[in-house]
């Protein structure tokens, strides 16, 4: 199912604005799962203090271990927030479900990107050495997974000639010198992990998703079309007040490193990993770009994952 246009119009509509004066429309809890060792926009909306005067909460329910199952919880109706990579996100929205990819959660550029990693003495090269190899990623069907798959198909390889081996984050460096498996790859969203991993040395970089895919949204904080109906002004501060804060974070990296310090901690995870923090890699503003979108619809419908035409941009990105 399509979302309409006239919705997604009136969402845009609705979100745009000139200021960050919040107004509250009404008090509006919003759950969502945090992705272990990082921290989110609205997270870090919420630390600084810019959702006050909104009527807007924010609720930790449990980590989710990918984008697929935040989006699998957001469709069932146990989360307000979702959050995926952008392949996930338009083949969620292919499926029928009504969603609508508010603002970039991270992108992927020279200073924030994944790193597929094999240990220093591997035999793995370059991307053409992988066929036949196993991958740790962190879920499939998502950003790394089609990565991978579109790096493969650049030099000539079956998109399935490597193998993904599903690694949950904290596991991916252990995992990768323990010999499990022949390559790890940390998710633009995992640098902390990537950063510790790297500052032990032994390691060694293939490529990354930069160098595949070049600077491009990576993914997209997520919210249903029915809640965006149901509460424009809660949707509205909502996407200005993490758009805020990822200029924040740009702007004062030091600072964002010290409050996600202590959410690390206050998570009971290692809040040391917080000096490896590159950053989100979005654009000023959060804005997101057509191309961001475009660029996997081309590659979904190649695939034949969708149909030719099936959907547009403007099924699926709202304009802020």
């Amino acid at each position: 199912m399509k979302l309409s246009r006239s919705l997604i119009a009136g969402a845009a509509l609705l979100m745009a604005a000139t200021s960050f004066t919040a107004s509250a429309e009404d008090n509006v809890t919003l759950r969502y799962m945090p992705s272990h060792g990082g921290i989110s926009a609205h997270e870090l909306a919420d630390a600084l203090g810019y959702f006050k005067g909104t009527g807007i909460t924010i609720k930790n329910v449990g980590y989710a271990s990918g984008g697929p199952e935040s989006l699998f919880a957001l469709a069932s109706g146990n989360i307000e927030i979702g959050s995926a990579a952008t392949p996930a996100v338009i083949n969620a929205i292919a499926s029928g479900n009504k969603f609508v990819a508010a603002y970039p959660t991270n992108g992927i550029d020279d200073e924030t990107k994944s790193i597929f990693y094999v240990r220093e003495d591997s035999p793995i090269k370059t991307v053409k050495d992988l066929a036949g190899k196993s991958i740790a990623i962190n879920t499939l069907g998502a950003h790394l997974d089609y990565t991978l798959r579109e790096a493969l198909h650049q030099v000539n390889l079956p998109e399935r000639a490597a193998r993904p081996v599903v690694v949950p984050g904290p596991q991916l460096e252990q995992t990768l010198r323990s010999g499990q498996v022949d390559v790890a790859a940390f998710g633009y969203w995992q640098t902390t992990f990537e950063g510790a991993a790297r500052s032990k040395g032994g390691l060694r970089p293939v490529f990354n998703d930069t160098e595949v895919l070049g600077p491009i949204a990576g993914g997209f904080t997520v919210l249903s079309a029915d809640f965006v109906k149901q509460h424009p002004q809660a949707a509205r501060d909502f996407v200005i007040q993490s758009a805020r804060a990822l200029d924040f974070s740009r702007e004062n990296p030091e600072k964002t490193r010290e409050i996600l310090a202590r959410q690390l901690k206050a998570r009971g995870e290692n809040p040391e990993l917080a000096q490896y923090f590159t950053g989100y890699g979005v654009r000023p503003g959060g804005r997101a770009e057509d191309h961001d979108i475009q660029f996997w619809i081309d590659i979904l419908e190649r695939g034949g994952v969708i149909n030719k035409g099936q959907l547009k941009t403007s099924d699926i990105l709202l304009k802020v």
